[in-house]
């Protein structure tokens, strides 16, 4: 099947590849390749940590190392810079292994990332802590679009959905501590030790990708692969992303949406970005992107689901422990702790769909759940108020948790079936990227609603009438170490909660409309079989296959 057009792929056109049908017994996978496996699954643990620690803890760093005149702009960048430039280099780590191999290019990208997590530890001033948070997001991108790539050399395609199911349960290990551990660490005043922390983890993955991680390489001299490299469409990729990436985070927040500040880079952007989908069309000898794959509503409606998945996601781990602390009062600690009832589902979600995806072969009903789920759950945050109740907020949450649980592995697994195999380890990439692109959106958009809907609520009357003059047009994240400061009882802690759950109601119904719009394009969505051939040019050699040294990845 390999090269077939995607658009010309039927679910039910050959006999015997309707979803569910069997393809006979397979010898299951030995300890070498479970060792791998869960080396590769641990470099993941890092960084689901350090993408969800941070935010809980940026109030305290804020106050430990910011300048109260731009702290605001620099607490922005804080948790926008490693969402840009991990979004950024996803795909070219993914064509990078294709020609170094797949080992050493996750070593490289574990290294990189571990380096950006000392100059964070080490970071007297929100500078250095952002260039940190920029090398950790370059190295970050290649933990993450590798492991996917990884998975695709390790297994055929229906038992993929188990593999799947555990990287995602590992992850959302991560997602669930982190908040913990950064509220901890916060409130001890120990704020570096976010990234210390990532060392251990780091270390230990290396530890099992060095000997475990087998792959034989394909045919060819690494001088004659970086001749196929595609150098034009990969420069003016990451150049388009960057530019767009960075209106965007710019919009609204530090400058206004009609600003030339925003427009110029968001134009070029744009128009560098239709460049590169006209170039890698009609212009590259081996395209960097596979664009036909898009010519199939399906792929393009997975895809549009993972950008969305990504940016409802990222908004809810980054606005709902500021909702704990500035509305609810709960200490660092605690708004992690908080955040459970929401990411704790994600692995009992993931498991689930692996389990249920890997025996039957379907896997539409679980992107159809899941952005019902979703939708459901970000309109049921609307309801969150100055004095919910625990059972309450701990029900309203967990919905949208459920459903971002079960859309982690299952649009993985809607995308790799409805792509030629040939394709499938950089359209699989691509999910990634769109997802992370999404967060960066999320977080971004976010972030301009929580400081501009902010200020709107401050000059309300009722507000405006208690609010000392230096605080006005204070930013949202100083104003949740401000309202701390305050006696608990006081009229303008009231009257500030008020306006802080008015604005993060914006937030929800944003995402609840962006959710159900999403919902309703998945609906239209092939299955196509999972039985498939198993197509790539790195396969796992088990500990005994090792010995021979003519075609093993260094």
């Amino acid at each position: 099947m390999a090269g077939v057009d995607a658009n010309e792929r039927d679910p039910k056109s050959e006999p015997g590849t309707e979803p569910g049908a069997a393809t006979g017994p397979r010898r299951g996978p030995g300890l070498h390749f479970w060792l791998a496996f869960w080396a590769i699954a641990l470099t993941n643990l890092a960084a689901a940590l350090d993408a969800t620690s941070l935010s809980v803890a940026l109030p305290a760093i804020s106050a430990s190392i910011g300048d109260v005149q731009v702290v605001q702009a620099q607490v922005f960048w804080a948790g926008t810079s490693y969402l840009l430039a991990c979004t950024v280099v996803l795909l070219l780590w993914a064509a990078l292994s294709d020609i170094f191999g797949r080992r050493p290019v996750l070593m490289a990208a574990l290294v990189v990332f571990a380096a950006g997590s000392v100059v964070c530890a080490v970071a007297q001033d929100f500078t250095v802590l952002i260039a940190g948070r920029t090398v950790q997001g370059l190295g970050g991108g290649g933990v993450l679009g590798l492991t996917t790539v990884l998975i695709t050399d390790l297994a055929p395609l229906r038992e993929r959905a188990r593999l799947y199911a555990l990287i995602s349960s590992v992850w959302a290990v991560g997602s669930t501590t982190g908040p913990i551990i950064g509220g901890a660490c916060a409130g001890a005043n120990q704020w570096r030790w976010i990234f210390w922390l990532n060392l251990p983890v780091v270390g230990l993955g290396l530890a099992g990708v060095g000997p475990f991680l087998r792959l034989t390489r394909a045919p060819g001299g690494i001088g004659v692969k970086l001749k196929t490299l595609d150098y034009f469409g990969s420069a003016l990729f990451v150049a388009s992303v960057t530019s767009f990436l960075v209106a965007i985070t710019l919009g609204g927040s530090l400058f206004p949406w009609a600003s030339w500040h925003v427009l110029v880079p968001l134009c070029l952007g744009a128009a560098g970005l239709a460049g590169v989908a006209a170039y890698e069309r009609c212009g590259a000898a081996r395209p960097f992107i596979p664009v036909y794959i898009f010519r199939n509503y399906s792929t393009t409606a997975v895809y549009a689901g993972s950008f969305a998945h990504g940016l409802v996601l990222y908004s809810l781990v980054y606005y709902m422990p500021e909702y704990f602390q500035a509305v609810l009062g709960y200490s660092p600690l605690i708004a992690g702790v908080a955040a459970l009832a929401q990411t704790a589902t994600v692995v009992p979600c993931a498991i689930f769909v692996g389990v249920v995806v890997s025996r039957t072969g379907r896997y539409r009903w679980a992107v159809w759940a899941g952005w019902v789920l979703a939708t459901l759950g970000c309109g049921l945050l609307i309801l969150l108020g100055v004095d919910t109740s625990m059972p309450a907020w701990i029900f309203l949450s967990a919905v949208s948790g459920l459903g971002m649980g079960i859309l982690f592995p299952s649009i993985a697994l809607a995308l790799q079936s409805s792509v030629p195999p040939a394709d499938v380890a950089m359209a699989a990439t691509l999910v990634l990227f769109f997802r992370s692109f999404g967060q960066a959106v999320g977080v971004a958009i976010g972030g301009s609603i929580l400081d501009n809907h902010m200020q709107v609520e401050l000059r309300r009357p009722e507000v405006a009438s208690l609010l000392p003059p230096e605080m006005a047009g204070i930013g949202a994240v100083a104003l949740v170490s401000a309202i701390k400061a305050m006696p608990a009882g006081a009229p303008l802690v009231f009257a500030l909660r008020g306006a802080l759950v008015r604005t993060f109601q914006v937030i929800w119904a944003t995402l609840c409309g962006l959710s159900g719009v999403t919902m309703l394009s998945q609906f239209a969505i092939k299955e196509y079989s999972m039985d498939q051939e198993h197509v790539t040019d790195h396969h796992f050699r088990t500990g005994e296959q090792d010995s021979g040294k003519s075609d093993v990845a260094p």
